[in-house]
């Protein structure tokens, strides 16, 4: 309401009236529209970012207009980078695949992949078309950069870069190369030149690739001559395998196969005498390993080291957790012809021992059977495995494959974690051993490392003799057991085998401990070693209250007859040839308190013969609420102390 004084003047009245009826009739959502937060560019908060972008020499366009969300998200106070698409995917909305080549038949690898930021930065660099790197440096992140820089390059390596040959995204040639050879390399070299055809022994060889001779990219010989050059090829002696440049077919071969070859090199004495020939070699098709000009391994092999072999034996090459370090495929393997399978240079165990001549060497007492045959492949892969020790699989696997029952044998409720795990090595011995079963280490030795708190030693404790012996096998499976603990039989007949006394003392007994009949010697005992007499777990009363919680109860809330402070006192732990495991008859045993020759005695009694009372009949003999230690529920005379109201008490003459 508007409050209008004698100084307000009449019209100015009026004048607020009319405002306050107009702004009532103003819409809602105009007024919610007039309420919105401006919306602020990315700039605003990311000034880090933005002096950076505006130092660079070349910018993607969304950064130089400001556009962030062409790309990313809006991600508000929390701070994260959210991409619209996920990798390449995001480049693709622009990029036309067309366009980059993604429909040529070759595609490099890196755009195939879809990571397109490998080589391009998304903001901006200095470097053309946003690279990461200039020139050929970045194309040396993944390729090798030793390969090109060879003691003499190719000078337009040096000029122009990767590029003057490769198209960086896709080619419909092979290598991403921008022309197929030989079309490529005569953009620079002419072959009609009269050097050119001299020393090319004036074959055409324009209409080859070069690159069967040369290396394109760097070679430590003149000329980007490859380093393994066949002799002809050396010498520019093209007419030592092919006919004369003059004929019409200039690369025709003068003989076919090996025995071109043959004119040459000494077949028998490449195959060094060995019965078993290499399938290519058994053909005659050299060629399947050799190139007849250049190679890119020694002795004209077309590919370097295990590559050549790998090219047929693909499963070999396969990529495994533990590689074998001998070397290449021919440390092991001729070549060409070979006595022993698989074309090795001699039998397994005399080539294995080659490096591992310590295996070999060594004198053990008890060797593992493949050892002392040399037959090392039984359990090992030579080629490599994804098993540490190179073995063919995980070590239970391999044992099983000997010993047939071991597995069924093994497989128990409880199982020793080792066998579960398949680890066999972490207790046997693989090669040999001075110990029976090929075991690491005898008896307790064995088991430290594993169960090294368990071993070690309470000052002035109890030990169990198997324990104090070393002797864990006395009770305990090494691989398993269907008994808790591993224990070899069931804890009760294990015990008894040493405790005979016991057995027999439980032999007849009119009481036998629950614990001790259900074979549970481990609920009071500790099997190994305690710092308790009797290998005792805690001291009595404590020990037995564990499981007696009613009588601990009832100790805790009323008057505590003396002895339970040691239930031994009273009880026996095993068996008992009275009562409650008594350790004698009632009677006999509270007469050792209570003299029963004491006039009270006999008052209290109404001079019962002793011989003819039961305590516990009417006494408690752990605790009570009553200072006579009767019972809870009571006769009503007797609590009274009347006994006499029922029986007929005879005075003794």
């Amino acid at each position: 309401m508007i409050a209008v004084t004698r100084q307000t003047p009449r019209f100015e009245v009026l004048g607020l009236m009319a405002s306050a009826i107009l702004l009532a009739h103003v819409p809602q959502t105009t007024r919610a529209a007039d309420r919105q937060f401006k919306k602020k560019d990315c700039f605003e908060c990311h000034t880090k970012e933005r002096d950076k972008f505006a130092a660079l020499k070349f910018a993607h366009p969304a950064v130089k207009q400001g556009a962030c969300e062409d790309c990313h998200l809006r991600h508000g106070v929390v701070g994260k980078l959210v991409l619209k698409e996920p990798g390449a995917g995001m480049c693709f909305k622009c990029h036309k695949k067309e366009t980059i080549g993604l429909n040529r038949p070759n595609v490099h690898a890196v755009l195939r992949s879809g990571a397109c930021g490998q080589c391009h930065d998304p903001h901006g660099t200095d470097s053309p078309h946003m690279l990461r790197a200039a020139g050929s440096d970045l194309c040396y992140k993944c390729h090798k950069p030793e390969q090109f820089k060879r003691k003499n390059v190719h000078k337009v390596i040096s000029s122009e870069g990767c590029l003057a040959c490769h198209v960086a995204h896709a080619s419909d040639g092979k290598s991403l190369l921008a022309t197929d050879q030989p079309k490529l390399c005569l953009k620079c070299h002419d072959a009609s030149a009269g050097d050119f055809k001299k020393k090319h022994g004036a074959y055409p060889v324009d209409t080859k690739a070069c690159t069967k001779c040369h290396d394109p990219h760097s070679a430590d010989g003149p000329k980007l001559l490859r380093a393994s050059l066949h002799s002809p090829v050396e010498q520019a002696s093209c007419d030592s395998c092919h006919v004369a440049a003059s004929q019409k077919e200039p690369f025709a071969l003068t003989e076919k196969g090996q025995k071109l070859c043959e004119n040459c090199h000494d077949i028998p004495k490449l195959d060094g005498g060995g019965k078993m020939a290499h399938a290519p070699v058994k053909k005659g098709d050299c060629l399947a390993c050799h190139d007849p000009h250049s190679g890119m391994g020694k002795k004209l092999t077309k590919a370097e080291g295990d590559k050549l072999c790998t090219g047929c034996h693909k499963e070999k090459g396969e990529r495994v957790a533990v590689v074998h370090q001998a070397g290449d495929c021919v440390t092991c393997h001729k070549p060409h012809a070979a006595n022993v399978k698989p074309l090795l240079s001699s039998d397994a165990k005399t080539l294995c021992a080659t490096c591992h001549s310590d295996v070999q060497e060594k004198k053990y007492k008890v060797a593992h059977a493949p050892v002392g045959k040399g037959e090392c492949v039984s359990c090992h892969n030579p080629h490599g495995a994804n098993v540490p020790g190179m073995l063919k699989s995980r070590s239970d696997k391999i044992c099983y494959g000997c010993h047939t029952d071991a597995e069924t044998r093994f497989t128990k409720a409880h199982t020793h974690r080792p066998v579960l795990d398949g680890n066999c090595t972490a207790c046997h011995a693989g090669h040999g051993s001075d110990n029976a079963k090929l075991l690491k280490a005898s008896g307790a030795k064995l088991c430290q490392p594993c169960h090294a708190n368990l071993m070690k030693p309470f000052p002035d404790g109890v030990v169990h003799p198997p324990f104090g012996k070393g002797d864990c096998l006395g009770c305990h499976d090494p691989h398993g057991s269907n008994v808790s603990g591993m224990l070899a039989i069931d804890a009760k007949s294990l015990c008894l085998k040493c405790h005979e006394k016991t057995a027999k003392e439980a032999q007849g007994a009119k009481s036998v401990h629950q614990a001790f009949g259900d074979g549970d010697c481990k609920g009071c005992h500790n099997p190994h070693q305690s710092r308790l007499k009797s290998l005792l777990l805690a001291q009595s009363p404590d020990l037995c209250l564990t499981c007696h919680k009613e009588l601990k109860q009832r100790l805790s809330s009323g008057m505590t007859h003396a002895p339970v402070s040691d239930c031994f006192t009273c009880h026996k732990p095993h068996a008992s040839a009275d009562v409650s495991l008594a350790v004698q008859p009632v009677g006999e045993l509270c007469a050792q308190c209570h003299d029963e020759k004491e006039s009270g005695f006999a008052a209290a009694h109404l001079s019962i013969d002793p011989k003819d009372i039961r305590c516990t009949q009417c006494h408690d003999p752990h605790a009570s609420k009553d200072a006579k230690m009767f019972k809870k529920d009571l006769h009503p005379p007797f609590a009274a102390r009347q006994c006499d109201a029922c029986h007929v008490v005879e005075q003794k003459k």
